[in-house]
């Protein structure tokens, strides 16, 4: 039997993210019955605090949100987590759930007016995987697509699995039927290059990068010193799709709150409880973006479960929530594994209080009066308020025990993989499609590259090699019920807290639709100016 369709709905529709709604928004004045006005400046303010230079969406340190604006892949998800046609006008799946094959849109351009081929899709997914591209997602297909090991290894000049039939025609093969094979095409570091651009140009191609997307690169924002601070990127009048109102968005973290109170820019992270009682319009996402704090499970004591359990026991969550209050997000404390809105995983786990008192009985059964010990606390470059708060707050609660906590920075995974003392680590894991897996994957996994604390455990292996294949969504979902109830009798982290962002809205900016995943998927497209 084949499967033909122009939209995929899937299991996730009925998701339900946040406190109610997908957001809340509080408006001064009732929305504005115009026609949306094409034009105008979109000018937005990241949540970083610093300007990457990373434009390459293969490459963890890119921006979501602007590899959202200049590519596009070749499905997407919809406000409701339905997967829709992209780059692919549809496309069929074979009986047994291997195959995936895709029928592109004829007609659609690059920026430089080139059409995106097949040979285009087949390069762009050929690149996560070789080597030479160093994108650490080549882990997401290496061991599901027909010959991604070979291509890896260098036995084969080419991934057997992806094939080109036809101009327009693209077709998969993974090595086990797939049931999240369309979420993971939908990913940011998914989208589609132009191939014999990038042949030519190599890394200078991300000096200024050309997709399909609905805007285009401009240029970059510099500051009076010349150092780049932000991008500049302009309508794409000809985008396959509805093209954008608004004529150009300015993206960057150096734009203030003062500009924002005098209307200099659009749209800013709530950086003061002040915005809350204005006119300005707050908006909550829906974001999945959960903490972890990490031990390095490999170095004594922390290779010691009994030892990381009690470690969980002295953490007070809400604490160190109030601790680390910041106006621009929503904490909730966190006590498991998998995000609890998820399907499946309602409600929110057990509340876990505090027990000094198990926490010393759990450390003389692992053979220590104290923890009288030396560790890092391991948290990303650059420094910042945040991540000093988090450093004193998480001394202050673990000092009980009696460990000596020294703050370090790192600027990349090897410093912290490297690392022969032991040490925490402040662990984020932004979900960027609906599966509990791009949680698990990624951090706990034996031979995953984001495993930074060494974590290792054949049982979860195995599980989520199971899940992998599994093409039941309700039987997936009872497998990852097993590997949380692993990862809570084991602790290699501790869940801290799930993040929400709060953004504010000049009064006038019209058209925001707040995406379930985030603000980094927000669809500018829609969103115009009614400043008059």
């Amino acid at each position: 039997m084949i499967i033909r369709q122009k939209t995929t709905r899937v299991v996730f529709n009925t998701l339900i993210i946040g406190t109610g709604l997908l957001f809340l928004a509080f408006f001064g004045e009732k929305a504005s019955a115009k026609k949306p006005q094409p034009g105008g400046v979109f000018r937005l303010k990241s949540f970083s605090d610093e300007f990457r230079q990373q434009l390459d969406p293969a490459q963890p340190g890119a921006y979501i949100f602007i590899s959202e604006q200049i590519f596009d892949g070749l499905v997407k998800l919809d406000k409701k987590l339905n997967v829709v046609p992209g780059l692919a006008e549809y496309w069929t799946i074979s009986q047994d759930g291997r195959v995936y094959t895709f029928y592109l849109r004829r007609g659609v351009k690059f920026h430089n007016g080139q059409e995106c081929l097949a040979s285009d899709v087949k390069y762009s997914f050929e690149r996560l995987l070789d080597p030479k591209a160093r994108s650490p997602y080549y882990q997401h297909f290496l061991n599901r697509v027909v010959g991604g090991v070979d291509f890896r290894v260098g036995r084969d000049t080419e991934v057997r699995g992806f094939r080109v039939l036809g101009k327009h025609v693209f077709q998969i093969e993974w090595t086990h039927p797939y049931v999240s094979a369309l979420y993971l095409l939908s990913t940011p570091f998914c989208k589609i290059l132009p191939r014999d651009l990038m042949l030519k140009q190599g890394k200078k191609f991300f000096y200024r990068p050309i997709g399909t997307g609905p805007f285009v690169f401009d240029s970059w924002i510099r500051n009076a010193r010349l150092d780049i601070i932000g991008i500049r990127l302009k309508r794409n009048k000809n985008y396959f799709l509805k093209p954008p109102y608004v004529s150009m968005i300015e993206f960057c973290p150096f734009f203030t709150l003062d500009q924002f109170v005098n209307q200099e820019i659009d749209s800013i992270p709530v950086l003061s409880e002040k915005l809350l009682n204005n006119h300005f319009q707050i908006f909550v996402d829906g974001s999945v973006n959960v903490f972890f704090l990490g031990m390095s499970c490999h170095l004594p004591p922390f290779d010691r479960k009994k030892v990381r359990q009690a470690i969980s026991l002295v953490i007070d969550r809400q604490d160190l929530i109030n601790e680390l209050e910041e106006a621009r997000y929503l904490r909730e404390p966190s006590f498991q594994f998998v995000p609890p809105r998820l399907p499946g995983f309602f409600p929110q786990a057990r509340e876990v209080s505090p027990n000094l008192e198990k926490a010393d009985s759990l450390l003389k059964e692992a053979g220590f009066d104290n923890l009288e010990t030396n560790v890092d606390l391991f948290l990303p470059w650059p420094r910042s308020d945040f991540k000093i708060k988090f450093y004193r707050a998480l001394r202050h609660q673990l000092n009980s025990l009696g460990l000596k906590i020294n703050l370090k920075y790192y600027r990349n995974l090897e410093e912290v993989k490297s690392s022969q003392r032991p040490y925490f680590i402040l662990l984020q894991e932004l979900m960027t499609i609906p599966d509990p897996e791009t949680i698990i994957r990624p951090l706990f996994q034996s031979n995953s590259y984001f495993n930074l604390i060494h974590y290792s455990n054949i049982k979860i292996d195995e599980l989520l090699k199971k899940a992998s294949i599994q093409r039941s969504w309700s039987k997936r979902i009872k497998i990852f019920h097993q590997i949380e109830s692993i990862l809570k009798d084991e602790m290699p982290a501790i869940p801290l807290y799930n993040q929400q962002n709060r953004v504010a809205m000049q009064p006038y900016v019209r058209g925001v639709e707040i995406p379930v995943l985030g603000f980094y998927y927000l669809d500018t497209r829609k969103i115009w100016l009614d400043k008059e």
